[in-house]
């Protein structure tokens, strides 16, 4: 055989095999498995990403399920995790049953509650009761055992599953690959329906819009609380110190301050009916603070109405009042817009970004401050060297 016939033959060849490879790892079914053939699970459902796989058998007498979730191509450096989300959403809100080997070179299961994108997969309790749970490691596989007490008196749910790297105890970020941002379908237990591609479209595409609801969430409150509302204030304080700029601060305070409150109460209605649309998933502080500033920006906006006249005998009393709630209101809309932040999570850069821009707002406050100090000084021993000087005369 001559070089270039073997160079053909073993082209070929590798050709061959590859192909072959490729084809049965497309080809893998969980009603292959012996998981399935020899009965120990009556029910299974091939996942579209992620070569996972969920078998699982449902007590309708007990509303229980036996579920084991497999996980193939992943080594003992990787976790895994198959979730239930009663809401109806993704990631957020999700039940998680999570396995990985640890420092010890045992493996580890446990369950854990995803109440924000910042989640560590902490272990706790879930929403549902879990009876029963365990893993084990196999060729390559990685296997979750668990019993399941359904709850809500459904069977139907949006499903999550997942892995990432591990070092030591610590479970790093998933991939954040086209497949694992995929990996998102719905089940249901007593019909053994699988998620085909229209629900898992489905299920992605209502993700993609809660998702996006966030973000319209965030950008709103962060231009409106957290930039609007603090040069509102700046023009306030510091413009009126210009006797030429009378009224037009008035003005500008007015004009920016009206739109952070219309573009604030779209934000917080916003994120009231992501709320309401999340049960379980709830982030108290974030929401308690929210609720507090729409409560005192309304107040800033009624008292607008009933301020005296700058010559009444109230109005140093109107405008200490003003002054406290909206140094208030600045405050907490700094410290809600950073918590929402670390809830959305979009990314290190967004929190630096807006941090930037409170330390931008600040050096300009701390210049403008001793300015205005200077021409109050200045504008007081100018007013008591003319008194003096009328006294002289008189």
């Amino acid at each position: 055989m001559t070089t270039f016939s073997k160079n053909v033959f073993f082209t070929c060849f590798f050709i061959i095999i590859s192909l072959f490879n490729s084809t049965h790892a497309q080809n893998q079914n969980c009603s292959t498995h012996p998981l399935f053939t020899n009965n120990l699970y009556k029910a299974c459902n091939n996942l579209p990403t992620l070569n996972s796989f969920i078998h699982w058998n449902y007590h309708q007498l007990n509303h229980t399920v036996d579920i084991a979730y497999r996980h193939t191509g992943v080594t003992t450096s990787n976790w895994i995790a198959w979730c239930l989300n009663p809401s109806g959403g993704g990631m957020i809100g999700s039940q998680c049953l999570i396995a990985y080997r640890n420092s010890t070179d045992l493996l580890h299961a446990y369950t854990s509650s995803i109440t924000s994108y910042a989640t560590r997969l902490e272990e706790g309790s879930l929403s549902f009761r879990v009876p029963k749970i365990g893993a084990e490691f196999n060729d390559n596989e990685m296997i979750i055992y668990a019993t399941l007490e359904l709850p809500n008196g459904t069977t139907k749910f949006t499903e999550v599953w997942q892995y990432g790297p591990i070092s030591g105890d610590t479970l790093g970020m998933h991939p954040t690959d086209r497949d694992n941002m995929r990996s998102i379908a719905t089940i249901d237990f007593a019909t053994a329906q699988a998620a085909d591609a229209t629900t898992t479209t489905s299920a992605s595409t209502r993700l993609g819009s809660r998702n996006r609801k966030k973000n319209v969430h965030g950008v709103m409150n962060v231009v409106s609380w957290g930039i609007l509302m603090p040069v509102g204030a700046m023009a306030a304080r510091y413009l009126k110190v210009f006797k030429s700029a009378n009224p037009t601060w008035f003005y500008i305070h007015v004009t920016c301050q009206s739109s952070a409150y219309i573009v604030g109460v779209a934000g917080f209605v916003t994120g009231m009916k992501l709320g309401c649309s999340s049960p379980g998933v709830v982030h108290t502080t974030h929401r308690n603070i929210g609720i507090t500033l729409f409560v005192l920006g309304t107040l800033q906006a009624f008292a607008i109405l009933l301020r005296p006249k700058p010559d009444h005998k109230y109005r140093k009393y109107w405008n200490a009042y003003h002054q406290a709630m909206g140094y208030s209101v600045l405050i907490l809309s700094i410290i809600n817009i950073l918590d929402g932040l670390d809830i959305l999570d979009p990314g290190k850069k967004w929190k630096r970004a807006y941090i930037g821009v409170l330390i931008f707002l600040g050096s300009i406050i701390v210049v403008l401050e001793a300015f205005t100090w200077y021409v109050v000084f200045k504008r007081k021993r100018q007013s008591a060297i003319a008194a003096n000087e009328s006294s002289i005369g008189a």
